[in-house]
């Protein structure tokens, strides 16, 4: 790990310190809605082969970072690498996303599976977190991350992306005690992953929740924020001297940000539909705030882009004058989710140079 950060905004932002500006960094900011990402992948083959080829998951983290002014590289990887390592035989359909040969139908198949060693089921991505890492030259902090036990559990019990949710929720109301023994199962492995991650290079890392947001309320707390805790509390989190902030980021999570911030992260990420003024009443000093206009304003003009980024970064000051030092302590800028992969690609550069404008201390 290098010792030094020539761009630290971000770690700091997250470790609630004191900031020249509001950093930034895009969910999904290395992807699609790049030209050079989609000639990549088309020399590359398929999705899957670009993320398990070290090099060029390397080269496309770097990408985004070559035309816009970010404050953090993030792992180009999937979501799905523990449940694919785990032996469900991940794959890609086109125009249905992802799905598995092999999904999870019973109890005697949540027994076989096993806690995996990453450095070596997952050793591409270990490999890719070197490279990264290496080839930043300390430029920016590298983000790794991962699906929380439940995002990963739907997807292996359902077998592809669902709508409904339907066989979880059966088995979360008809066999509590089988779903709990998967995501104790997953909550070890992405501990180890992460911290995997971590011994190889990167910063800082994150929990996708993605489909947290489908779950009632005590659900919620119960199914995923339990096993999410559990993974912080096994986390490495202190490399040389240096502290590594964990984000999580609920989709649709908004009803629960103080329940959150009491889980041993760092910092909570919400989406589009929280203002940011609210959710930072909610979680108090407790923790930093990750996020959180929405996507869509890229599709926007110049004009209604600035206008979207003023509102966000005020709603998160709100009470404090731009140039006060609680203005933006403890906020990441960030899409509410990740960048559709239509966008102008001027759009996120017009959008980070708001957010200077409006944010940088004079």
């Amino acid at each position: 790990m290098e010792k030094e950060l020539k761009n630290d905004l971000y770690i700091r932002a997250l470790l609630r310190e004191e900031t020249e500006r509001t950093p930034a960094w895009m969910m999904r900011q290395a992807g699609r809605y790049l030209p050079e990402y989609r000639e990549l992948r088309a020399k590359a083959g398929d999705f899957m082969s670009l993320c398990k080829n070290p090099e060029l998951a390397c080269e496309v983290t770097l990408q985004p970072l070559r035309r816009y002014p970010l404050d953090a590289a993030i792992l180009f990887s999937d979501i799905l690498t523990i449940p694919d390592a785990l032996g469900l035989g991940l794959y890609f359909s086109a125009g249905e996303g992802p799905h598995f040969e092999r999904p999870i139908n019973s109890l005697s198949d949540i027994n076989n599976l096993g806690i995996l060693d990453p450095n070596d089921s997952l050793k591409y991505v270990t490999d890719a977190v070197e490279t990264i890492t290496r080839e930043l030259k300390g430029e920016v902090p590298l983000i790794g991350f991962s699906g929380s036990p439940w995002t990963l559990a739907t997807y292996m019990v359902e077998g592809k992306s669902s709508k409904q949710f339907t066989k979880i929720k059966q088995m979360m109301y008809r066999e509590p005690d089988h779903l709990h023994k998967l995501l104790r199962n997953l909550a070890l492995n992405v501990a180890n992953y992460l911290n995997a991650q971590i011994e190889a290079g990167v910063r800082s890392v994150m929990i996708f929740d993605t489909w947290g947001g489908v779950l009632g309320h005590r659900e919620y707390r119960t199914f995923s924020l339990e096993y999410m805790s559990l993974v912080i509390s096994l986390l490495t989190r202190e490399v040389n001297g240096q502290r590594i902030p964990v984000t999580v980021f609920t989709k649709g999570g908004g009803l629960w940000l103080s329940h959150i911030a009491e889980s041993g992260a760092d910092a909570v990420g919400v989406d589009w539909t929280v203002n940011l003024g609210t959710a930072r009443k909610q979680v108090g000093n407790r923790v930093a705030i990750q996020g959180n206009v929405d996507p869509s304003i890229l599709y926007g003009t110049p004009e209604s882009i600035e206008q979207s980024v003023y509102l966000a970064v005020n709603d998160y000051g709100d009470g404090y004058s731009a140039q006060d030092l609680e203005f933006n302590r403890g906020h990441v800028f960030n899409l509410g989710h990740g960048i559709h992969q239509d966008v102008p690609v001027e759009s996120p550069a017009i959008m980070l140079e708001a957010l200077r404008k409006f944010t940088e201390r004079k």
